[in-house]
This record gives structure tokens, sequence and C-alpha cells, in this order.
């Protein structure tokens, strides 16, 4: 799995940083950072689920 982020698209609503902590966060802009683009095992159902809840399609999971 690869997680990557459009910060060009991203509206801050922060629910990746909300449900997936370890992977993702907001920088002082609100703005999405992705802090694990390799999750590990434990991480990939919260990964999965906040590119899932991602309003502006920003946060992009890869198989």
């Amino acid at each position: 799995m690869r997680v990557t982020a459009d910060r060009s698209v991203c509206v801050g609503a922060g629910l990746c940083a909300l449900t997936a902590p370890g992977v993702f966060e907001q920088d002082d802009d609100g703005v999405v950072t992705v802090l694990a683009s390799d999750p590990g095992a434990d991480q990939r159902p919260d990964a999965r689920e906040a590119a899932d809840l991602c309003p502006s399609g920003a946060v992009r999971i890869i198989e």
C-alpha cells in the first residue's frame, strides 16, 4: 500500500488527521501532510477509511 495526498486539492477538513493520525497531519495552514506513505499493517485500515472520508478526494490509496 502507498498513501498519497494532493495538497493542491485539500480543503483542510482534517478528517484524514483525525481518522489516521499516525499517517496524516495538517500543517499550519490546515493542509494535509502524509507522515507515513507506506503505513504499517496496523495503520492501513485507518488510512483506507481516511481516503474514503476525504471530501475533496485529496487522499489516495494505491494498492
